[in-house]
């Protein structure tokens, strides 16, 4: 096996991943314009999207590490939009741009359309926060997409699945899709509920941070294979299960969330880094089979695809935005009411990704009867085309539009305040817990430490409150930066000592790196502390 290629895949997307935070341009659409321009390069190998691959290995972590990072009361507290988006807008974009799909090339079988239609109609969970993390959106929009991007795959997979079927001729009926739909999607819910405990359990009980990370690494892939192999929906299956670990993530130590914070975000870096590139060099596998459909014809029914998708989520959003307020009273008492900068931010954001890609690539060769499955080259031409459409047009004129529409961000300071007022009721119950351990002579203290217990507790309670003051008159700086700078300058003249001591073997290598790792603590305590 010829690892070359994956080195090569793997290195370049982290390099331009790592461009793309020194200049404006999001990540995803520099990885995917990369890929584009590297595709044809000669001697570059051709990349092909193995959806054996990409479904049960990639999918998985970047589900997990999405879901965990999201907050479970929120995504409660906005059900009914993540639902209406996740489910209801998947098969309603499904029936719709199947139905125009037909409608638009002649010859192409209705259920072949319906297949395409399922294709692309599921948002990407990976572009969707990426840009949701670059642009700055107001929380309720954020989560929404997040919400929204962690299910449709599940539902777009399983509507795929029944328009497979019928197309190759598997007698698939319209009361059969829904409970398949169904029961892949309790199925799905219901291992998720299964595992979630005693991967928790487990999760608690293991006593090193590293073995516990290796259950991390393992849980999403061990999810997603067990509700397959029950024909569920592993997509919900990783979900639910990610859903629980990160809401209880408080109840594991603090070296393993320490560790697991950090091997998680490298492994979604990587991932995430590799799929936008792997996108853009599909391009000359996806054009190699187009045949007829070349040229003009091509590119016509590429533009008015990409116009459909466009549409049919605005025609979707606005709907069920508006329509579930002017229904029920209920609603419009306990829900703030919604703008129509908000819907219209929600209807452009909708960027396709790699599982409309790989799901493409997943779509038989051949029919039940030995025949080719019907314009199969033009409907991944036509995913490509919308993948690519979706990430760079409006990937490219969603931060503008936003500052257009004047959406209001986060509120720095009203969350910094939030903070400092949370922080300071934890530091007036720990400073009473505190008095009343050292007033136990079991645990007794020379005074200089127990003062340092004291101090460190007055230190986390008046950090935050020290963040809302205001920028440094001489310098400019924030009080965070100033925090930042003089904790890294007072900690490196201290590594600079320990370094001397052990090249002038005073110590040795062992208790420098033990040195070194309390150093390190304490500069991350630092950068945390000032936000």
């Amino acid at each position: 096996m010829d690892v070359m290629p994956l080195l090569l895949l793997v290195a370049g997307s982290a390099a331009v991943a790592a461009l793309a935070r020194r200049v404006p341009v999001p990540a995803p659409l520099l990885l995917v314009a990369a890929g584009l321009m590297v595709s044809y390069v000669p001697g570059v190998p051709d990349y092909t999207l193995d959806p054996h691959v990409v479904l049960p290995l990639i999918l998985p972590p970047l589900l997990y590490t999405a879901a965990a990072d999201s907050s479970y009361l929120d995504l409660r507290a906005q059900l009914r939009p993540v639902a209406l988006l996740s489910v209801g807008y998947v098969l309603f974009a499904t029936l719709v741009v199947g139905y125009a799909a037909y409608l638009l090339v002649p010859g192409l079988p209705l259920t072949a359309a319906l297949v395409l239609g399922a294709v692309v109609a599921p948002p990407d969970a990976v572009a969707a926060t990426a840009v949701a993390r670059r642009v700055g959106l107001p929380s309720r929009i954020t989560t929404i997409l997040q919400g929204e991007s962690l299910v449709n795959d599940a539902t777009a997979i399983t509507a795929y699945r029944v328009a497979v079927a019928a197309a190759v001729g598997e007698g698939a009926t319209w009361a059969g899709g829904i409970r398949e739909f169904l029961l892949a999607a309790v199925g799905g819910v219901v291992a998720g509920l299964v595992l979630m405990v005693p991967i928790h359990w487990l999760r608690t009980h293991l006593k090193e941070a590293l073995l516990q990370n290796t259950l991390s690494l393992l849980t999403p892939f061990v999810a997603y294979a067990v509700a397959e192999q029950v024909h569920a929906s592993g997509v919900l299956a990783v979900v639910v299960v990610a859903l629980y670990l990160g809401h209880r993530a408080w109840e594991v130590d603090f070296a393993t969330r320490l560790q697991e914070e950090a091997v998680w975000k490298m492994v979604a870096f990587v991932l995430e880094s590799a799929v936008f590139a792997l996108i853009g060099l599909q391009l000359p596998v996806v054009l190699r089979g187009l045949g007829e459909f070349e040229g003009s014809t091509a590119a016509w029914y590429a533009t008015a695809l990409f116009a459909v998708v466009v549409a049919t989520r605005f025609l979707w959003v606005y709907p069920a935005t508006f329509l579930p307020r002017m229904l029920s009273a209920r609603i419009r008492e306990h829900e703030d009411n919604p703008t129509w900068r908000g819907s219209f931010v929600i209807s452009w954001a909708g960027m396709r990704g790699v599982v409309s890609l790989a799901i493409a690539f997943s779509i038989p060769l051949r029919m039940h009867d030995g025949e080719p499955f019907p314009e199969r080259n033009l409907i991944l031409f036509l995913t490509f085309t919308t993948v690519i459409g979706t990430l760079v047009v409006q990937g490219v004129t969603l931060p503008p539009l936003i500052r257009l529409l004047k959406l209001p961000g986060r509120d720095a300071q009203a969350e910094t305040l939030a903070e400092a007022n949370a922080q300071a009721q934890a530091s007036r119950v720990a400073e009473e817990r505190l008095r009343v351990l050292l007033a136990d002579e079991r645990n007794a203290l020379p005074e200089p430490l127990a003062e340092r217990l004291r101090a460190v507790l007055e230190r986390r309670r008046n950090s935050v409150w020290e963040r809302l003051g205001q920028a440094n008159p001489i310098t400019g700086e924030s009080v965070d930066d100033t925090y930042r700078r003089l904790s890294r300058e007072a900690i490196g003249a201290e590594r600079a000592v320990f370094v001397k001591l052990r090249d002038g073997r005073y110590i040795d290598d062992e208790m420098l790196r033990t040195l070194l790792r309390r150093l390190d603590l304490e500069e991350a305590a630092a950068y945390r502390e000032a936000g």
